[in-house]
């Protein structure tokens, strides 16, 4: 039985084990850099305030929300606030699966919660960055703001649905390093993208980063050109991932 009181060292050996750091998709940069140091406190303090899983996994998506929902006012300040907010999240994303892993409460109800939490607050960042694109002329930017999402939304679901197809048909689950890509232009294009990760563009981190990053020069410029680029960067890069990643998986070895 675990110990009520656990180190932090015991902690690291049963909530981050290689398994789950060493994750080629599922485990983001940012967690392996510096987030994972800090959620095994996080973690720590949330259960000896007996917090659930589901219960951090909740507030995860409330934070992500409140980060997002930032974006929806004009400035530098807001988006900064997203920014933060977006860090937060990312940060609970990690301490949730924690506190299962110490609690043996892993659940399809979690990975469910778990899912929903990403198609929303990625999808409405790039919904948010369209409205701030738009000051005065929404209806078009907030269109690609949301055609931007969609995008993003369709290329996750792409791969969620690998599993859901593979257990309706009596296939067992396959992660990436399961899956073999045959035609050779595709393999080749994977590599590239595994050499210069372009499609993390549109992830929460990357994104909330380069919001920022735009509405500083915004600011400066008086303009909102370098937000409206981004927007349209973005939604180029989330439309090619997402059919790339359609073909990526229909011709590999994924759904046989």
């Amino acid at each position: 039985m675990p110990s009520s009181k656990p180190s932090i060292a015991e902690l690291r050996a049963v909530c981050q084990p290689a398994s789950v750091i060493g994750r080629r998709s599922d485990e983001h940069w940012a967690g392996r850099l510096y987030m994972r140091g800090v959620s095994i406190y996080l973690t720590r303090l949330f259960l000896g305030w007996g917090l659930s899983a589901d219960g951090v996994t909740v507030l995860m998506l409330l934070v992500g929300l409140g980060g997002t929902a930032a974006l929806f006012v004009g400035g530098v300040w807001p988006a900064v606030v997203a920014f933060f907010g977006v860090q937060v999240y990312l940060l609970l994303d990690c301490v949730d699966g924690e506190v299962a892993r110490w609690r043996h409460t892993e659940s399809a109800r979690g990975v469910y919660l778990d899912r929903i939490s990403h198609y929303l607050v990625e999808g409405l960042l790039l919904v948010g960055l369209g409205w701030r694109a738009g000051v005065g002329s929404h209806a078009a930017w907030l269109g690609l703001g949301l055609g931007a999402a969609l995008a993003v939304i369709f290329g996750r679901i792409e791969t969620d649905l690998v599993d859901a197809a593979r257990a309706k048909a009596g296939l067992v689950a396959i992660g990436d390093a399961g899956a073999r890509v045959r035609p050779p232009a595709l393999r080749l294009a994977r590599r590239i993208f595994d050499f210069v990760p372009i499609h993390r563009v549109t992830g929460a981190v990357e994104a909330s980063t380069l919001i920022v990053a735009a509405a500083v020069v915004d600011a400066v410029r008086s303009d909102l050109t370098t937000s409206r680029l981004l927007l349209g960067v973005m939604a180029a890069i989330a439309t090619l991932v997402a059919v790339g990643h359609l073909v990526s998986v229909l011709v590999s070895d994924r759904l046989r």
